[in-house]
């Protein structure tokens, strides 16, 4: 059976608490100093915009609901925007790596072969210490490329603090971190095509 109506958590409480979390939204950079979350959205519409300008790239990284976001704004940069991105969700390519090198390298390998110092990764992680996205944005350091990540969690976990620009969502519900990133991405976007416009043929 499910749980009574006394017992359920409703659905004003709900929505009021995952609300809370994007309205606490803690933004840094890469030496740890806060930014406000305008700040934040004005250089990441920047370092897009600059790429953009030099023919860079963005590539998106995620797992599971991430990797599924991953793909949706690599579509909608693409298609809307006119950016050149991409993500790695290529089902023979991920299970390729994960078998005949490692999984943690699923992210990793395909951005030392196809990335360039200036491009930009962006890592979308709600925990922030899956170990392939983690490597991942290590291989992005190493190459030089730009990075920002969007996690959630534990303050403290792995990815938070290895970004050029760094997102956190302070939740530890799955479902209202993703919902959070989700709407991050929307946002970051949408401020990109209100300055910039689509990217028409």
């Amino acid at each position: 059976m499910g749980r009574s109506s006394s017992d359920a958590e409703a659905w004003p409480d709900y929505i009021c608490a995952a609300s809370a979390v994007l309205r606490d939204l803690a933004v840094t950079s890469d030496d740890g100093a806060a930014l406000s979350p305008a700040d934040g959205f004005r250089q990441w519409v920047a370092l897009a915009h600059d790429g953009h300008a030099r023919a860079q790239r963005i590539y998106f990284i995620g797992n599971g609901a991430s990797a599924m976001m991953a793909s949706h704004f690599a579509a909608d940069a693409s298609k809307n925007a006119g950016l050149s991105a991409m993500a790695f969700n290529d089902a023979s390519l991920l299970t390729a790596i994960a078998n005949d090198v490692a999984f943690d390298e699923i992210f990793a390998l395909p951005l030392a072969r196809l990335a360039r110092a200036g491009d930009l990764a962006i890592a979308i992680s709600s925990s922030g210490n899956s170990p392939n996205i983690v490597r991942g944005i290590e291989a992005a350091r190493a190459i030089g490329m730009r990075i920002v990540t969007l996690t959630g969690m534990r303050p403290d976990n792995r990815a938070r603090a290895a970004g050029d620009l760094n997102f956190y969502v302070p939740a530890e519900r799955y479902g209202w971190v993703e919902c959070a990133h989700q709407l991050i991405l929307h946002y970051w976007l949408d401020q990109y095509l209100n300055l910039y416009g689509g990217g028409a043929l």
